[in-house]
């Protein structure tokens, strides 16, 4: 069973994604608006193992509201929006959102979506001794410590910009259609809506620097990790 707090101004949102949350087993938790959400995770920094966070709200929208509460934790966010601009998602990924869901939606992708996050964010059962790490000319990749250094110096990757990366370098030289990262990385299977793909390959390229030139643009098929 899992927490989710669930911050919306409409109320028939927050009942809808309550009824299909607690017929999975979830407890569920609410929030009015971004002020209310960002009290309730500074008193309780630890209580929610994912937010679903309305960006569209009054006295503190979702952008402001997760930029606060990254501040006192490292929860998991999946934002909801009516508006599918490309810069209104790069800005929520640049802020360490972990999905992004364009209003009206489907409750049962939501929750899939929900789900494949909350798989990803739990810690592993046992512990690695050894580290497991790769290194490309000046980009190191320590896959068991989450960290990426770009000529020695640590590189500030979102939560989803590590696991694209990840993902690619173990999978170096290989054609990786859209469809094979987006079910393998985001773990859903692909809708056609390939603009989160390629946001965070944008975004990815541009956290690697000079090293940006490994993910190479297959046209038409996907992307390669190339070496």
């Amino acid at each position: 069973m899992y927490t989710i707090l669930v911050v919306d101004d409409e109320a028939k949102i927050r009942m809808l994604i309550r009824k299909y949350a607690e017929f999975e087993g979830n407890l569920v938790r609410e929030a009015e608006n971004g002020m209310q959400a960002v009290e309730m995770v500074r008193k309780e920094p630890h209580a929610f193992d994912i937010i679903v966070m309305d960006v569209m709200m009054p006295e503190l929208d979702g952008f402001s509201a997760v930029s606060e509460i990254r501040k006192v934790s490292q929860v998991p966010v999946l934002m909801l929006s009516a508006r599918g601009e490309e810069y209104d998602k790069i800005h929520g990924f640049e802020l360490g959102i972990d999905d992004y869901v364009v209003k009206p939606f489907s409750p049962k992708e939501l929750m899939m979506r929900v789900n494949a996050i909350l798989k990803r964010s739990q810690p592993a059962k046992e512990a690695v001794v050894q580290h497991d790490i790769l290194q490309f000319e000046g980009l190191m990749i320590d896959f068991t410590g989450r960290i990426v250094t770009v000529d020695g110096k640590r590189a500030d990757l979102s939560p989803k910009e590590y696991d694209l990366l990840f993902y690619m370098a173990k999978n170096k030289d290989i054609a990786l259609t859209r469809e094979k990262l987006i079910s393998n990385v985001w773990g859903y299977d692909f809708y056609g809506d390939d603009r989160t793909l390629d946001t965070h390959i944008k975004l990815l390229r541009k956290s690697l620097g000079p090293y940006s030139k490994f993910i190479v643009t297959l046209r038409g098929v996907g992307y390669r990790f190339e070496v």
